[in-house]
């Protein structure tokens, strides 16, 4: 009897139909098969693998190229054969290099510091609250966004010779001749040294404002409980405060200041100065890499001498900034 009944019950269990699954449960199935793994070995390569794409096809693959070209005599207009080193050789010994060496060199010798402490300053000014400081910290990065043109536009109208800049030290009875500051050699450069200072002025503050606002506001508080006005409290609090600050916009801006070509290409319409005396690295390898009688392999090997200097001017700062981290 009791066997009957158990045949009966499998036969039951037989006859009934297969469960059919819900539209939510094959949903759910998909979205696992699509799944990666959460331990697998290639989820972290999936999400470094649009950087790593980008760094390959931008700079990899240019620096491999022209390197390759700084050991060819190759033009805008042919391949060119490979000559070795004489394209460094002919480099040193070119008079443009080294003027335009010379150039870039002073460049980032007077701007740096500038840029390093004024925009320090700027921000310890503007780090307050409220609409009028808003106005300020708006009005000092308003340089940044414009464009390259309308900065070289607005500056070559002051500077020039009857611009507003010598009309007015004429009114003033201050000079009797127009100053040069265009077409003479070192006051163009200065003068470009100038533009890139009031240009750069609000980047570098908005980073020292971020700087700023992570010092301990009890520190101000201590040195105000121990007599510091604000002169002391900048120099021992807010400067020990920002350090490192320090250190990354001394890095940016010396590579800005070595890599500098839109503020002396606006100045002088392209040219460089009255015979290229104000010609930078960086116009230099303009000049020589773009145009019909461009020689790409020259400019090549100009692009890979500026590479060196940037280089081991970053392995220089990167060892005094450990040194400073060790110390403090």
């Amino acid at each position: 009897m009791a066997a009957s009944s158990t045949s009966a019950t499998r036969a039951t269990r037989a006859e009934r139909p297969a469960r059919v699954p819900s539209k939510k449960t094959k949903l759910n199935e998909i979205d696992k098969s699509r799944r990666i793994p959460e331990n697998g070995a290639l989820t972290p390569w999936l999400f470094v693998l649009p950087a790593i794409v980008v760094i390959v096809v931008f700079f990899i693959v240019p620096f491999i190229n022209t390197l390759r070209l700084s050991f060819t005599d190759s033009t805008m207009l042919k391949a060119g054969d490979f000559i070795g080193i004489e394209n460094y050789i002919k480099m040193f010994n070119d008079p443009r290099l080294q003027t335009a060496l010379l150039n870039s060199s002073l460049y980032v010798v007077c701007v740096v510091p500038c840029m390093v402490i004024l925009p320090l300053i700027l921000a310890a000014l503007v780090s307050g609250k409220g609409r009028v400081m808003a106005f300020f910290r708006t009005s000092f990065y308003m340089p940044v966004v414009m464009s390259s043109v309308i900065v070289g536009l607005i500056w070559t109208n002051l500077l020039d010779s009857r611009g507003l800049v010598n009309s007015i030290f004429q009114a003033l009875h201050w000079i009797s001749e127009p100053i040069p500051f265009l077409t003479d050699r070192w006051l163009l450069l200065f003068s470009a040294m100038l533009v890139t200072i009031w240009t750069g002025l609000g980047y570098y503050m908005v980073i020292y404002l971020s700087a700023l606002a992570n010092i301990d506001p009890s520190l101000y508080e201590a040195s105000q409980l121990d007599g510091c006005g604000p002169i002391r409290q900048f120099f021992h609090v807010t400067v020990p405060g920002v350090r490192s600050t320090m250190m990354l916009i001394m890095l940016l801006s010396s590579i800005a200041a070595f890599r500098v070509f839109n503020e002396i290409y606006v100045l002088t319409g392209g040219t460089g100065g009255t015979g290229g005396e104000d010609l930078t690295m960086s116009m230099l390898i303009k000049r020589e890499g773009t145009g019909l009688q461009a020689r790409t392999g020259y400019a090549g090997a100009i692009s890979m001498l500026m590479f060196v200097i940037l280089g081991t001017l970053i392995v220089i700062q990167n060892i005094v900034q450990r040194r400073n981290d060790r110390n403090a």
